[in-house]
């Protein structure tokens, strides 16, 4: 099997003028079977081009041609088939964990502070609605972690054949065989909700443990050995432990630094949450192609460095989405950005924002909690909105804000710090210069503030082993321990904690 990038086709080329063009180009027999491998679309020098990559299932010395590398895995030791490992934390990383060590017949506990889907899910939707947050089940915490409450972008930077095997997998658990083939995959909030309880249930079959409402308070150790944790729901003994926690805690965090681990400070990135109306997204991307139906909601992504030590830039774009109110901690307010698998709301939205090189992580995490403690009590708790971040004067817009339950129109300098303040308005201002050019659209409407896109520490881990550095058992794993950012490079870190785990 060989893969050929780089095919560009127009935009409503079908598959099979797509095949002929390859056998013709390059000789092949027209009875080879080609299959798209992935899509996307070229949307530069003013005409948008549809780009392929395909699969073709022959052997060919061609240098057009490459290899396609498939996941492959084999433990380098006999399996300890009594091991029982705990893993903390049901969003991806722990999940893909216990998915993995269950191929090798290894039965996992995985627990989580939070609820199951269903009870977090509702939860959720009555804090929307105006009614208490619960600080274990909302968008932060509970079963399927806080990606469940996102877009569902299921892109990684990471070349890695993990990736490949991650969506076979969310495919096999009900997502769309599309996420296979476009470039930028993504599965919608929706779907992942069934998604998460289908991988529940086939784990519960194959003897995995689930516990609910544990959440981990503290790690007993002897010799650096993980030996028992305690947690809300009782005792837990461990001869393997997976950290698989979440980028927002804070609470274990603080338990953590006060053991012997080595843990730093990793950057930060604080901004806030911007909507424009997609329609104008659409144009500005696909101008007079903006009503074509081949095409999907249109994303953008903007990087600029305001100086050698700053930078600005939008992470996790929604296109056809929400921002939510995706707090966990009382008094305290943060958003996040959420689109549902069709991804046909009025609004497209990502956050802005500002990279912070904290000095320690007890910096970056008073940082977070002040300007989360300040976005709560400017308003009582109401979430701040402006379309004017210079002079937060009233901007006529017809951008509505998505965010529930009740906003209030704010100045965001009772927010945030006059650097990141200015570093955002300077964001904003090349922002629009390099989406929108000279092409008019609606002013915006920003939510404040956004803070939980990774987290704000590193756990140590040994290069080879992946175990925590002068620890015998006990695995740093996903985003909370700061070795992913989004539901791809999590989902990956489990395989390959587990795969450490199975190898160790």
């Amino acid at each position: 099997m060989k893969i050929i990038h780089n095919i560009t086709m127009p935009l409503n080329a079908g598959k099979e003028e797509l095949f002929a063009k390859i056998k013709n180009d390059f000789s092949l027999p027209k009875d080879v079977r080609c299959d798209i491998y992935k899509k996307s679309f070229d949307c530069r020098h003013g005409k948008i081009k549809a780009v392929y990559s395909v699969s073709v299932n022959i052997d060919t010395d061609n240098e057009h041609f490459s290899d396609i590398i498939p996941y492959e895995f084999s433990p380098k030791t006999k399996i300890n088939l009594s091991l029982s490992p705990v893993i903390v934390g049901m969003g991806p990383a722990g999940l893909f964990c216990a998915l993995t060590l269950t191929e090798f017949g290894i039965k996992p506990i995985i627990i989580d502070r939070g609820e199951p889907i269903e009870k977090r899910v509702s939860d959720v939707e009555k804090f929307w609605r105006g009614e208490v947050l619960k600080e274990n089940s909302n968008v932060q915490f509970g079963e399927g972690g806080a990606g469940t409450f996102s877009d569902g972008k299921l892109t990684c930077r990471k070349n890695d054949p993990r990736g490949r095997k991650v969506l076979e997998t969310f495919v096999k658990y009900g997502a769309p065989a599309e996420i296979l083939t476009d470039a930028l995959p993504h599965i919608g909030t929706d779907i992942l909700r069934k998604i998460i309880i289908n991988i529940r249930r086939d784990l519960q079959s194959k003897g995995v443990t689930f516990i609910y409402n544990a959440k981990l308070i503290d790690i007993k150790m002897d010799n650096m050995r993980a030996k028992k944790i305690k947690t809300t729901a009782g005792d837990i003994s461990c001869d393997v432990l997976v950290l698989a926690i979440g980028n927002g805690s804070f609470d274990t965090f603080s338990m953590l630094l006060s053991k012997k681990f080595l843990i730093e400070p990793k950057p930060l990135a604080i901004g806030l949450r911007q909507e424009h109306l997609q329609r104008d997204i659409n144009f500005a991307m696909y101008g007079k192609e903006a009503d074509n139906p081949v095409l999907p909601p249109a994303s953008y992504s903007f990087f600029h460095h305001l100086d050698k030590n700053t930078c600005v830039y939008t992470f996790c774009m929604c296109p056809g989405g929400y921002v939510v109110n995706a707090s966990s901690i009382n008094g305290r307010l943060t958003t996040n950005g959420m689109s549902l698998s069709e991804r046909n709301a009025e609004n497209a939205n990502s956050a802005l924002l500002v990279s912070i090189n904290p000095a320690s992580v007890k910096e970056a995490m008073t940082l977070q909690r002040e300007i989360e403690e300040r976005a709560f009590r400017v308003n009582n708790g109401k979430c701040p909105i402006t379309s004017d971040l210079e002079k937060n004067s009233i901007i006529l817009t017809t951008v509505r804000p998505t965010i529930m339950p009740e906003t209030e129109r704010t100045d965001f300098s009772k927010i945030f710090p006059l650097k990141i303040l200015s570093a955002l308005k300077n964001g904003t201002d090349l922002f629009h210069k390099k989406i929108f050019k000279t092409q008019a659209f609606e002013k915006p409407i920003y939510t404040a503030p956004e803070t939980r896109t990774s987290s704000p520490l590193r756990f140590k881990r040994d290069s080879n082993s992946l175990k925590a550095v002068y620890t015998e058992n006990l695995y740093p794993c996903g985003e909370g321990a700061g070795y992913a950012g989004g539901i791809m490079s999590s989902a990956i870190d489990g395989i390959k904690i587990a795969e450490a785990i199975l190898n160790n």
